[in-house]
């Protein structure tokens, strides 16, 4: 077997990090990357073995991983981490937990390589039909993607299992066995077990054509990509917020295309059709005043002002308080909001009494008269003026003396907290990043 494979997608500098599970695609693809090496000195490769304590062989595994990388002279390193297949079944969160725990690792420069094969680019293919998937599930797998400032490869995608078993018995490489890919609950270990076998009894070039497929998928999407990013970009404004109001008059397909392709720019996941639909029904159409929310896993989309937010899910901070003791130090906030300082050098706020204290909280109502502006406002109408989301309005830190609404840090101050003549302080608000 040559190595045109890997002399595609590398060049004869990279650096590259192999995800080492000591499985037999895993030790072919080290074992190859240690041989290229001899050739390219320059070449620089380590391991990376991801400990899941899913198995009870678990232990022995990252020992092999081990040896193996000693006796070949590469460095490894063993990677713990900690699995909840509760929400997304034990498959899709040991993989999320893995490729997190991969990626953290990295160095700049550095290139992640994973070792999957053709027949598991077959099976992806068919577990996205039974799934519903649209061509972009469909592409399955891309034998290259960027991963935010790394590449993620995958050099062995176009060779079958039966190739990578023969290289493993010419050269004599020993590897370990899951014992759950035996386990036909899971369903790729039933596509593997059960089905695919039927299929290349009757067509032997099942997997390739499965693959041919797959890349006719991911040409599709990246000619769409193209197509639209011009457009997308023009409704999506620096804080990744997406102006709505156009999506409206396309067509179904083209509306659900860009929001697609924003949700992936934003970091979720890939959306059902049916929730393409909810996003046009119940957030879209919804009423002026309304504050609609969808949920989508550890994150939730909101419309406010014409414009559509994907966030983080964050909770509320109304029913927090606290008391600003001494003002030389800063305050740490709660659930990472960030912390308050003073600025007893710029004045903008009065000093409170001998009998106030300084109080911190995240909720106000009732009517306030602000600093520069005539007559008083209720909160709602505060927020809304200063075009502050709903969702953010309980997230921001809003200074008390006693049971008195002084200012909220960076947007207002009110009447009864404005410095007058006398020496006065600034509160600054240094938000987490």
């Amino acid at each position: 077997m040559s190595f045109s494979h890997l002399a595609s997608l590398l060049t004869p500098d990279a650096r590259c990090v192999l995800a080492f599970s000591g499985g037999l695609d895993s030790t072919v693809l080290l074992h190859q990357l240690m041989s290229w090496q001899r050739q390219l000195p320059q070449l620089r490769v380590r391991a990376l073995h991801v400990h899941h304590g899913l198995s009870p062989n678990a232990d022995s595994w990252a020992t092999h991983c081990l040896h193996i990388c000693q006796q070949w002279q590469i460095s490894c390193e063993v990677l713990r981490v900690q699995v909840d297949g509760h929400a997304k079944g034990i498959e899709a969160a040991a993989r999320e937990a893995r490729y997190q725990a991969l990626f953290q690792q990295l160095q700049p420069g550095e290139h992640l390589l994973t070792a999957q094969h053709l027949d598991d680019q077959c099976e992806t293919l068919l577990l996205a039909l039974k799934r519903g998937s649209g061509p972009a599930g469909l592409a399955a797998m891309p034998i290259q993607r960027q991963v935010g400032e790394h590449l993620h490869l995958r050099p062995l995608l176009d060779l079958s299992r039966q190739q990578l078993e023969a290289y493993a018995a010419e050269h004599r490489l020993r590897w370990i066995e899951d014992e759950s890919n035996a386990d036909s609950r899971y369903d790729r270990n039933f596509l593997r077990k059960e089905i695919l076998p039927l299929l290349l009894t009757r067509w032997p070039h099942f997997s390739a054509a499965s693959a041919r497929s797959a890349a006719l998928c991911g040409e599709q999407e990246q000619l769409l990509d193209e197509l639209l990013a011009e457009q997308l970009a023009q409704l999506t404004d620096e804080q990744g917020a997406l102006h709505f109001p156009p999506l409206l008059a396309m067509s179904e397909a083209r509306r659900h295309a860009l929001l697609r392709r924003w949700i992936a720019q934003q970091g979720g996941a890939m959306p059902s059709r049916d929730a393409l639909k909810r996003i046009t029904d119940e957030v879209m159409h919804s009423r002026e005043d309304a504050n609609p929310c969808l949920r989508f896993g550890a994150f939730e989309l909101r419309r406010y002002r014409q414009q559509l937010f994907w966030l983080r899910s964050q909770p509320s901070l109304s029913q927090h308080s606290l008391t600003w003791h001494d003002r030389k130090q800063p305050l740490v906030l709660p659930d990472g909001v960030g912390e308050l300082q003073a600025d007893m050098g710029l004045a903008n706020l009065r000093q409170p009494n001998e009998d106030e204290s300084i109080n911190i909280r995240f909720q106000a109502s009732g009517y306030h008269h602000l600093l520069g502006r005539a007559g008083g406002r209720e909160m709602k109408k505060l927020w809304q003026e200063l075009g502050v989301p709903p969702w953010q309005r309980e997230r921001i830190p809003l200074i008390y003396y006693n049971q008195t609404l002084i200012c909220a840090p960076g947007l207002f101050v009110t009447r009864e907290g404005a410095a007058s003549h006398e020496q006065g302080w600034r509160a600054i608000w240094i938000q987490q990043q």
